[in-house]
């Protein structure tokens, strides 16, 4: 997906000095492939109800860290003004993730414990990656968020790359089910690849990217509540059913948190 892209940028990527590639392939190595192994990992040991419920914290977790750390950058944004959103988001996140919750299946406890200590650790990582990625945008103002996202892509590939042959050496070692190298049904394996790789890593990363260099970390990381609001369309459109009377309070909830939070004046100190 990038290397066209990055072919037309070019002349802005050579631009680029070997501080902020190496700076690109550790947010790459944190926010694309760690944090995607993890929850991959976690749905697939724990089912979609607990991580959901634990990635779904990530708008609060993020609020805090960032306004604990970026407050002479950023500005600091009252405690007591901020706490109302927080409590309105919180309880969105519960009141969704509840009628979820209520699937939970404890016949396999290690299995659920392991997925939710990887949800734990993608909320880490999608933690730490956004205030880093604010970090670079804010000191490198003159930089386009497109170019920095192509940097990313460049920084994704190889490490992918290097993923993937081990995945296929390990499969073709321990002959697994899996038909490497694209599945039994290699058409809807590639272009599922494509539309994520092009919608949920690159224009995802360029859209956080433009967010970032204008949004305090506090109030850009409370957005992230709509991430939680896509994945339950997608989920309910799947399903072909009409949400839950909880669910419906908890999207409200959600709503009214974020709009809550957006009136709020960072205080420079």
């Amino acid at each position: 997906i990038v290397l066209p892209m990055a072919w037309f940028d070019r002349r802005a990527l050579a631009g680029l000095k070997r501080a902020d590639w190496i700076e690109a392939l550790k947010l790459s190595a944190v926010g694309n492939i760690l944090y995607y192994t993890c929850l991959a990992s976690a749905l697939q040991r724990a089912g979609g109800p607990l991580p959901t419920m634990i990635i779904g914290t990530l708008p609060v977790v993020i609020s805090i860290a960032a306004n604990l750390r970026d407050a002479k950058r950023d500005g600091h944004l009252p405690w007591r003004q901020l706490l109302p959103a927080l409590t309105l988001i919180s309880a969105g996140i519960f009141s969704v993730n509840q009628v979820e919750q209520s699937a939970f299946d404890d016949r396999d406890l290690w299995r659920y414990g392991s997925g939710a200590v990887l949800a734990m650790a993608a909320v880490a990582c999608w933690t730490w990656y956004p205030l880093r990625n604010a970090d670079w945008l804010r000191a490198h103002g003159d930089r386009n968020a497109r170019i920095w996202a192509n940097a990313q892509g460049l920084m994704t590939l190889p490490l992918a790359l290097i993923g993937y042959g081990a995945i296929w050496a390990y499969d073709t070692y321990t002959a697994a089910v899996f038909a490497m190298p694209f599945g039994p049904r290699p058409a809807f394996f590639i272009g599922l690849m494509l539309a994520i790789g092009f919608f949920a890593s690159w224009a995802g990363t360029w859209c956080w990217n433009e967010a970032g260099k204008r949004l305090p970390s506090a109030l850009a990381g409370q957005l992230i509540v709509f991430e939680t609001l896509a994945a339950l369309a997608y989920n309910y459109l799947l399903r072909q059913q009409w949400p839950e009377t909880l669910t419906l309070v908890g999207v409200a909830l959600l709503i009214a948190g974020v709009f809550t939070a957006a009136r709020i004046r960072p205080v420079i100190s």
